[in-house]
């Protein structure tokens, strides 16, 4: 029965394992055979995973001689599923027959993968493509690899140009600078104006491993370009991918470069139309705040930022506030007080409820980090104004922060 040939091809590593040697070359391996010749491939693909696990319990030679050919077989097999289960246990199966077979009998196997019929069998070998290629030697990888990689990357699937993208900067350390830059960077830049957002998204969240290999020179040469390009893509999820890789960026290129390609893009976010990507401006802002210094901040941040609080949307408004709480930290107690602190005193005023009662979070945010006398000259008598505001939410945070202040002038 099918049902049983399947568990039996599941649990067959399983039970390998607990043998004795002697069985494990004559009856196991009979059985293993028989399964990889079975009619159903719901059989045939279970069987791909006791190549891995029984290629691991025999000797080298055994398995050249037991598990490769079968591995070849599988790749090729009539069965679509078959082959997705090799592309996807590829490695593991490298990992069991060695280095010198891999190289001499699985390229050729993996190959015809990354180029199969079936997107599904593409999406499964392009996925493996770096850690197959750390198995070779890099002449080998570009000989052999690199031109199925060109085609991947303008595969008629999206999918199969997304699992590319999510693992083809890694390929950069194993080729070398020389193949990265000749070969691969055409590669990443084709990737990044794709236009399907998750193939972008993953080429952006991974060019660390890039800059690693050829420098942040050239990478803002040849990439920044396409980058600022997707500072304001239509997809609100790669423009955050974006944002989060800008504190990065920031150190790696330093702060003149910074200021003069990145600088007014972080201001613009600010206005950006979703809430998650103003939010993550906000911070934004504070790690560039910390990355490059206060005394840098106060001339290239804070101003900018604080001019943005009369936005005629509330929404706006708000998005300054939380950046303000964030920057104060960092920014330390003389820039807060005299700079900071006035003009969130001054957003008190607002008409609208929600600025006030995140007015009264912010100062309550504040009181750690300020003087005890401004605590209670110029935080305490706002927030006691705003405590007898019409408005519940109003008044229950100002209450709060009341609160705070009287814990710390207890405790001092």
């Amino acid at each position: 029965m099918p049902m049983v040939r399947r568990s039996a091809a599941t649990n067959l590593g399983k039970y390998a394992a607990t043998v004795e040697p002697q069985h494990l070359k004559t009856d196991i391996m009979s059985f293993f055979e028989d399964l990889t010749h079975d009619d159903q491939d719901s059989v045939r693909l279970l069987a791909v995973e006791g190549c891995a696990a029984l290629g691991k319990l025999l000797e080298p030679q055994d398995c050249a001689a037991h598990i490769l050919p079968v591995i070849i077989a599988f790749s090729q097999d009539k069965s679509w599923r078959v082959r997705y289960m090799v592309a996807n246990q590829l490695y593991e199966l490298c990992e069991a027959v060695g280095p010198e077979p891999t190289r001499a009998d699985l390229v050729p196997a993996y190959v015809r993968l990354l180029r199969d019929n079936e997107a599904e069998v593409r999406i499964a070998a392009a996925g493996k493509v770096t850690k197959f290629c750390r198995i070779l030697n890099p002449q080998l990888a570009i000989q052999h690899i690199l031109p199925c990689v060109k085609e991947l990357s303008t595969d008629s699937s999206q999918h199969v140009r997304s699992a590319l993208a999510s693992v083809i900067m890694g390929m950069a350390p194993v080729l070398g600078k020389e193949a990265t830059i000749d070969q691969l960077l055409p590669i990443f830049l084709a990737l990044l104006k794709d236009e399907f957002p998750d193939v972008r998204l993953n080429i952006i969240s991974k060019l660390d491993q890039v800059n690693q290999v050829i420098g942040i020179d050239l990478l803002s040469q040849s990439l920044l370009p396409a980058i600022v390009e997707l500072a304001e893509d239509r997809h609100w999820r790669v423009r955050l991918a974006i944002i989060e890789y800008i504190p990065l960026l920031a150190s790696q290129l330093g702060v003149e470069f910074f200021d003069d390609k990145l600088g007014s893009l972080c201001m613009h976010w600010l206005g950006d139309q979703v809430f998650s990507i103003r939010e993550a401006a906000a911070n934004n802002l504070k790690r560039l705040a910390e990355e490059f210094g206060p005394e840098w901040a106060i001339q290239h941040i804070v101003p900018q930022v604080l001019e943005k609080i009369n936005n005629p949307h509330y929404l706006y408004r708000m998005t300054i506030l939380n950046a303000t709480s964030l920057l104060a930290p960092v920014m330390g107690r003389e820039i807060t007080c005299q700079t900071m602190l006035p003009v969130v005193i001054n957003a008190s005023k607002d008409r609208v409820p929600n600025i006030k009662f995140n007015v009264a979070k912010v100062l309550q945010s504040l009181i750690p980090i300020v003087d005890h006398s401004v605590v209670e000259q110029s935080i305490r008598p706002c927030l006691v104004e705003l405590s007898e505001d019409p408005d519940v939410d109003v008044r229950y945070f100002a209450g709060q922060a009341l609160q705070a202040c009287d814990q710390v002038m207890m405790s001092s």
